[in-house]
């Protein structure tokens, strides 16, 4: 495996390790542990947010000097390149849940997708009840607008604080232009912009009717995910009612939909159990891969790369990632490019 580039420090970084009161900002640090796939290289620089404060001022600090940062949560849904993530990296523990009795909820965005849901279950609140298994924070849930089984997180908010440009405002829900498994900040080239805390309004509910919701999704999530590491399901479904009505051993509740699952498409291709170096996709879910093997980042995204490649020469659609992939992967792209030019 090639060693991983260690970034130089910036002088503007180098400048607020001299002077900014911030005890707990390292240089170089792994962030293996800090993903759910356990790979990837170094952070340039690294601190953690343990309060709302601390984390809208550390962004506010880094946007007003045009040093790119990046948040992390759980570190589920994200895969940093074995060359390292430059800039500064924040790992959110911004975690406090505000429930009220109108049903209005404020929850800051490190907190758990799933902790969120089991406070507002408490207050017999519906419509979280698809949050139970989700490994992941309320801020890496907004950015992949995360859901499953027909509902989403960006169906409850009301408005988001925001830093962007330097500043601390409330935005409305739109602002973050929300699609399936897809945001504002999820696109090619995002906007430098933080999300800290959310303000939702969820209907009331019965309780027994939210906890059997809430069970039966646990139960349909822990027959198909595996235990190794991986980031949870690595590609998004592919809605395309063709394809779908085309498949003859699709469900029939998806042919209407015209949604096909991504693990289905792998798996029909050849590929469930496909194993390279140390990532694998997964036997029990062809839309995992997984790290069985002290896999390198490089080989996590080859073998989604050439998921992608089988599933499009078999089918004729492209998967497309949930997983975000975080940080410098020039080397990575050019060795890709390489691959493909004719010898």
């Amino acid at each position: 495996m090639s060693q991983a580039f260690r970034f130089q420090r910036s002088p503007m970084l180098q400048a607020w390790v001299q002077v900014a009161e911030a005890p707990n900002l390292l240089s170089g640090v792994c962030l293996r542990p800090f993903s759910t796939l356990k790979a990837g290289g170094d952070a340039e620089q690294f601190m953690v947010a343990r309060s709302l404060n601390e984390l809208a001022d550390s962004c506010m600090w880094a946007q007003g000097r045009k040093i790119h940062t990046t948040i992390l949560g759980s570190g589920s849904n994200v895969l940093p390149s074995d060359d390292g993530v430059p800039g500064l990296t924040i790992v959110n523990q911004a975690t406090r849940i505000d429930v009220r009795s109108n049903g209005e909820v404020i929850a800051e965005t490190g907190c758990s997708f799933q902790e969120l849901f089991l406070k507002t279950a408490q207050a017999n609140l519906h419509g979280l009840e698809f949050a139970v298994g989700i490994p992941g924070t309320l801020g890496g849930a907004l950015v992949s607008n995360a859901g499953a089984y027909r509902s989403c997180v960006s169906e409850f908010l009301t408005r988001l604080e925001v830093v962007m440009d330097g500043r601390r405002e409330w935005v409305a829900p739109g602002w973050m232009q929300f699609s399936y498994r897809d945001s504002l900040l999820r696109r090619e080239d995002p906007p430098q912009a933080v999300v800290l805390r959310v303000e939702m309004r969820l209907p009331a509910g019965a309780p027994k009717q939210i906890y059997d919701e809430a069970r039966e999704y646990q139960r349909q999530r822990i027959s198909k995910q595996p235990p190794s590491p991986s980031a949870g399901s690595f590609f998004k479904n592919v809605n395309n009612r063709g394809l779908a009505e085309s498949l003859v051993a699709l469900p029939g509740p998806l042919k209407s939909a015209g949604i096909v699952p991504a693990g289905y498409l792998i798996e029909a291709a050849g590929l469930k159990g496909f194993r390279l170096g140390g990532a694998m996709l997964g036997q029990r879910h062809a839309n995992f891969i997984l790290n069985v093997g002290d896999a390198s980042a490089f080989e996590i995204r080859r073998l989604a790369q050439l998921a992608k490649k089988r599933v499009h020469s078999v089918f004729g659609v492209t998967l497309e990632e949930e997983v975000l992939y975080l940080g410098d992967w020039s080397r990575f792209e050019a060795e890709s490019i390489d691959q493909q030019s004719p010898s």
